[in-house]
């Protein structure tokens, strides 16, 4: 990674609340690619609006699911056959063109379908620079209803160099790091992207409104001390076809947690659109605050046997041959369970007690 040492000048980041239609409840093939071409073409629209308004960005970033939607359960080998691109690909094609036509970094997620790991697809978050070029690339690691590169973990680590497991981009811009929706809850994603540098987390989300995830976003810039720029999806949320949860809530904050850019309703919008200042950034972390600046008195060695013990969810459920089903994950959650039991984390069930069922979306 080649170091930019001079300090960036101010530059605008905006957010694109779109709506986005769901390729998984298309009846067939043809209209699952129909379904994903309007998606394209709406969101390439509202970045154009964006840069033909008075506040052009510099940087976009348009919301999880935006271009697909979610599978909704399906297969995945039907999944990968109707919606999955590999990233560079057809889905990334028309962002990378209007990226080296406006000059704009654009940054967004996509599920791909990588033609080197056959049968696998994965929820992958990306910015593509303002020559068009695709500067980075992350594989989510932390899933719910899809597969993870954790899932293989022993094969993807030998084949993945270790600078794009959690990757960071130096950019004229400052340096860049992208975490999808949930996975902001993970404290570990973050930090280990501070860790190589990164001063802005890109957050496409598609989520509903929860406290906690609200809290974690604040949790993630006060640990780290990062910007963040959190695009949403507008209308329903991707997990809810009958509408009930809807998104909104596209969010710019500074590096010690000030909202510049907030829109609550979940309306369509280039409106959360703000300045960001990386200069200001550095210099303050820099600064000996004490614990306000937990970069400079973090003592991360004494944080290693206990991770190195922490053996909870199993890697390389699916090593040898990819998941087929999300519902096959239920063996690794239940071994979960029993490892979480033995580190004293979880209290083992009453006998004859049930499971307890989640009433909360993936």
């Amino acid at each position: 990674m080649t170091l930019k040492t001079q300090s960036p000048q101010p530059w605008r980041a905006t957010c694109i609340q779109m709506i986005g239609e769901r390729a998984s409840q298309a009846p067939d093939f043809d209209s699952a690619r129909a379904a994903i071409a309007r998606n394209q073409a709406r969101l390439v629209g509202m970045i154009e609006a964006a840069c033909a308004s008075d506040a052009k960005p510099d940087l976009v970033v348009f919301p999880e699911f935006a271009m697909q939607g979610p599978p909704l359960g399906m297969a995945v080998e039907t999944w990968i056959e109707r919606a999955c691109s590999p990233v560079l690909g057809w889905l990334t094609q028309p962002l990378q063109d209007l990226a080296a036509r406006e000059g704009i970094y654009i940054a967004g997620n996509a599920f791909e379908a990588p033609p080197e790991w056959p049968g696998r697809y994965f929820n992958t978050s990306f910015i593509i620079g303002p020559t068009g070029e695709v500067i980075l690339r992350y594989r989510r690691v932390n899933v719910a209803a899809f597969p993870s590169v954790h899932d293989f973990m022993t094969d993807y680590l030998a084949k993945t160099p270790q600078e794009e497991v959690f990757p960071v981009v130096d950019t004229p811009l400052g340096k860049l790091c992208v975490i999808a929706c949930g996975e902001i809850m993970v404290p570990e994603v973050a930090r280990v992207m501070m860790m190589q540098g990164a001063e802005v987390i890109l957050h496409p989300t598609n989520s509903r409104f929860s406290e906690a995830q609200e809290a974690a976003k604040l949790a993630r810039i006060s640990e780290n001390m990062t910007c963040m720029v959190s695009a949403n999806i507008a209308g329903a949320i991707g997990f809810s076809p009958d509408g009930l949860f809807q998104g909104g809530r596209s969010h710019i904050l500074d590096h010690l947690g000030n909202t510049l850019a907030f829109q609550e309703n979940a309306e369509e919008s280039i409106g959360v659109s703000a300045m960001i200042d990386i200069a200001k950034l550095r210099r303050d972390r820099r600064a000996d605050t004490g614990l306000s600046n937990p970069l400079l008195r973090a003592r991360y060695e004494m944080y290693v046997p206990f991770y190195e013990a922490a053996k909870f969810y199993p890697p390389d459920m699916f090593l040898n041959t990819p998941m087929t089903d999300v519902r096959q994950t239920r063996a690794a959650i239940a071994k979960a369970r029993e490892n979480l039991e033995q580190a004293g984390v979880l209290m083992p069930l009453p006998a004859g007690a049930q499971e307890p069922v989640s009433t909360v979306e993936l």
